[in-house]
């Protein structure tokens, strides 16, 4: 009876599967969702909502082998450096609260270039970006050091320890670059991280510098970051800038400039005489700059036959 019974409901199913294949063309029921919802056929989930997308195709997701290995990577560079200077701090420090500042310095430099890696969407980190953290690294005990020699060697001057540190990072700046192209690996986000390295490596250099000459060579350090700031209340400045060779050398001037009056042996007047031109360059560069992304903000203004956007006013408002 049983077995009539199973050949019985198979027949019965089979029956309603040809059915539905016969209709083709008729449209599916749909169910309500309540409030709000659009009618969805029953065949299919409800959409997600807005925000919560899930990754394109062939583009690794939150929980995919490429974003854990960029946590992996901008873990490995954080802990890294703290190893570094628990073994270089306690080699050169005995009073817990300079090596503790100079720690902090190093971790918002270190930290800055691990965040810029996980906070993409989706995560992911490419050979490249490993060279580029270890460089970021290298920067931060770079930093912890200049610390200590504003804090405990002030008298004495920067360090011969920072030079080298911040040698070995100039230095590495062409790696990643050339490991980006080789591997096939360049992104915006890696060239936003490998900027933001030059950055900090130059603000560090520029404090160091501060203790010989007084604050005014912080303004190289601090130019960058003043520009970041005032994008934030001129949205036009968060445009990409065209390629440009002048930009690069100037820019590619400003550590090398730093790192020769650092130099044990410099005398305060040389050292004057190319931090101060080398603070003109970058000035220069960065009004062009501006200028070139004020006009181009009002030609595309112009195009569309839109008003100007007010300052603080987001783009696209």
């Amino acid at each position: 009876m049983w077995a009539g019974w199973f050949r019985l409901k198979s027949f019965v199913q089979g029956t309603k599967q040809e059915g539905t294949k016969q209709e083709g063309t008729k449209p599916k029921d749909t169910v309500s969702t309540g409030a709000g919802a659009a009618n969805r056929p029953r065949s299919r989930p409800a959409d997600p909502p807005a925000g919560s997308a899930p990754p394109a195709a062939g583009q690794p997701g939150p929980g995919s082998a490429a974003a854990r290995r960029a946590v992996a990577d901008a873990g490995a560079a954080v802990g890294a450096y703290l190893v570094a200077w628990a073994w270089l701090g306690a080699a050169l420090l005995t009073d817990p609260g300079p090596w503790l500042l100079a720690l902090l310095a190093g971790v918002a430099v270190i930290t800055r270039a691990a965040g810029s890696v996980l906070r993409r969407k989706p995560r992911f980190s490419t050979p490249a970006d490993r060279v580029t953290l270890g460089r970021a690294g290298i920067v931060a005990c770079c930093a912890a050091e200049t610390v200590v020699g504003l804090t405990v060697g002030a008298e004495a001057g920067p360090s011969p320890l920072v030079v080298v540190l911040g040698t070995a990072a100039f230095l590495l700046d062409a790696v990643d670059g050339r490991v980006a192209r080789f591997t096939g690996s360049a992104t915006a986000e890696g060239s936003r991280l490998d900027t933001d390295t030059d950055a900090a490596l130059v603000l560090v250099l520029s404090c160091a510098a501060a203790g010989i000459f007084g604050l005014w060579p912080l303004g190289i350090g601090l130019m960058y970051y003043a520009f970041l700031a005032a994008a934030w209340f001129r949205p036009s400045l968060k445009n990409p800038l065209p390629s440009s060779t002048v930009r690069r050398v100037i820019g590619a001037t400003q550590p090398a400039a730093l790192l020769f009056v650092l130099l044990p042996g410099v005398p305060p007047p040389l050292g004057a005489m190319v931090l101060g031109p080398a603070l003109g360059l970058l000035a220069f560069s960065f009004g062009r700059d501006v200028v070139g992304l004020e006009r181009l903000r009002a030609s595309r203004a112009s195009a569309t036959g839109s008003p100007t956007p007010r300052a603080g006013t987001p783009a696209g408002t």
